[in-house]
């Protein structure tokens, strides 16, 4: 719901790609790179690499659908690598 936070966690059994995990129209406030403890802040798209995993917190400010893609665009239109979240909530127009 519009208001709440996301917390997703994003492996990637590879084996030997990476991956550049992004949600459409939103900014990570935290990615744990790795799981680990220090996160960074204010990421947009981050890398996961072949094996490894990330933790990505969000908080969503407008209701709607938000596509999940591996910004290596190619595995998202020729492998189907997307999800979808969906977002309810009031909107707020002065978000946009």
């Amino acid at each position: 719901n519009v208001g709440e936070t996301v917390r997703l966690f994003v492996g990637n059994g590879g084996p030997n790609l990476v991956s550049s995990f992004h949600v459409i129209g939103e900014i990570f406030d935290r990615v744990h790179a790795e799981g680990g403890r220090v996160p960074n802040e204010n990421v947009q798209t981050t890398l996961v690499p072949s094996g490894g995993a990330a933790i990505v917190e969000f908080k969503v400010d407008v209701p709607g659908t938000f596509i999940i893609v591996d910004h290596s665009i190619f595995r998202t239109f020729n492998k189907g690598a997307l999800g979808m979240l969906k977002v309810n909530g009031t909107e707020d127009k002065t978000v946009y």
